[in-house]
């Protein structure tokens, strides 16, 4: 029998780190990439409008973004959102941008209420306690906003009732740029 050389030595030990990386590879190959800013998915607006008119948003639940174009579509951006939690609190189709609102007050829908009595009637704007964050765009659909959020951990995450969040820092960059009249689409 001969003695083993070094170089055995050092590609015995390659491949059995090899073998000990199998599985974390094939658990990270399992994972989903829909958390991860390379998850979204590019849209282009002609997909979904006929024109820009006064701008346009798409909010992608799937990739969990929202794409916004100015009127011209030379200012296009792109911001990670959070969505609704479920599937009946998600709606969908055409909508547009009804109203602008600086340090938001916040009021319980009424079936949230009914779920949750012990909530406050109204949180006003500016409280620490407030979902809304810093800015919110009213839609033309009762109740659903894109809003900010104080709470970042939520973005990225399906973790709304029905509206769409954004960090404060790109709502508030949104709310500077889209006017009342932009038309919205939420697929």
């Amino acid at each position: 029998m001969t003695r083993p050389t070094r170089r055995d030595l050092l590609q015995g030990a390659g491949a059995l780190a090899a073998v000990l990386a199998v599985p974390g590879l094939l658990r990270a190959q399992e994972a989903s990439p829909r958390h991860n800013v390379s998850g979204f998915v590019v849209q282009d607006w002609r997909d979904h409008f006929e024109t820009l008119g006064v701008g346009a948003i798409v909010c992608d639940t799937a990739s969990r973004a929202l794409h916004f174009w100015n009127a011209e579509g030379g200012d296009y951006r792109l911001y990670p959102t959070s969505v609704p939690v479920s599937p009946e609190l998600t709606r969908l189709g055409y909508t547009e941008v009804v109203a602008k609102r600086e340090a938001p007050s916040w009021r319980p829908t009424p079936s949230m209420r009914e779920r949750f009595p012990d909530w406050p009637e109204v949180v006003p704007g500016g409280d620490p306690l407030n979902p809304l964050g810093a800015f919110a765009l009213n839609l033309s659909w009762t109740y659903y906003l894109i809003h900010g959020t104080h709470d970042t951990r939520k973005i990225g995450r399906a973790s709304s009732d029905g509206c769409i969040g954004l960090y404060n820092p790109h709502i508030s960059a949104l709310f500077a740029v889209a006017q009342v009249g932009t038309q919205v689409r939420i697929i």
